[in-house]
């Protein structure tokens, strides 16, 4: 049996907890206001590229297998290869005196020409003149063909003016001396112009490609088939710092340098 003082205790403690949780509710519901904020343009945060969509482009260069002087010119010397089949099936050389000109050539695989400017080399002009002279080459009537057709390994055609007089020779093989140095001098002309464009491209597209087209230079340095190698020297340095350019591909054009300037025995 409870006692009169027992109720007076359990009844004073009930009333404390319900005060305490009266209290405690509006406590907890109430929220501390916030200083309004100025609002700011909104700014679109810059995207990330994932790895995928990285690129690694380079700048663009001219493509130029010779500079180009911008200099008037009358061609008087003309030269022209055709070959259907070969991977160079059609070349058009002209030049005047000086030597400043342009090639085009026709490339397998190629829907169109393409057409560069050329400059040869003192020492190249000297080579040809001089065999021009040799060969007495407007004045004679000689016909410098070998009796048998070689055309299956191309024609040439050569045509010279000066001075109002011009003379055109075909041959497709010839036991002329002079005839032959002729024709091997601008196949050696374009060898170079040919490969120089090509090279300027893959340094620019695909720089890997530089390594089989320095192999290309120096098989045809090896053969004889580039004509006043010296003067690609200034070029082949150009390649040999250019960091593009695999490390293999740029040794190889210091080896090539050093080729070149080596005295001759």
């Amino acid at each position: 049996m409870r006692t009169p003082f027992r109720n007076m205790l359990l009844t004073a403690a009930a009333w404390s907890i319900l005060c305490m949780l009266a209290g405690y509710g509006p406590a907890q519901t109430k929220t501390t206001p916030r200083p309004n904020k100025p609002v700011s343009e909104s700014v679109s945060p810059t995207p990330t590229p994932s790895p995928a969509s990285k690129k690694n482009e380079r700048p663009s260069e001219p493509l130029k297998a010779a500079p180009d002087t911008g200099k008037a010119y009358k061609p008087t010397y003309f030269y022209e290869f055709t070959r259907p089949g070969f991977v160079t099936s059609h070349i058009l050389i002209e030049h005047d005196l000086n030597g400043t000109g342009k090639i085009s050539y026709l490339k397998q695989d190629f829907p169109e020409m393409v057409t560069d400017p050329v400059q040869l080399t003192s020492t190249t002009l000297k080579g040809i003149n001089e065999t021009l002279e040799r060969m007495d080459f407007l004045g004679s009537t000689e016909n410098y063909q070998f009796p048998k057709d070689f055309s299956n390994m191309g024609n040439t055609e050569f045509r010279f003016v000066k001075e109002g007089r011009e003379r055109t020779i075909k041959v497709n093989w010839t036991e002329n001396k002079d005839a032959k140095f002729l024709m091997d001098e601008y196949r050696r002309i374009a060898n170079e112009a040919v490969w120089k464009a090509d090279i300027l491209v893959a340094r620019v597209n695909q720089p890997l490609e530089t390594a089989g087209k320095l192999d290309e230079i120096d098989s045809y340095l090896r053969l004889g088939e580039i004509s006043d190698p010296p003067h690609l020297v200034p070029f082949l340095k150009e390649l040999s710092t250019d960091e593009r350019l695999p490390l293999l591909a740029r040794n190889h054009a210091i080896r090539l340098i050093q080729s070149i300037e080596k005295p001759k025995k």
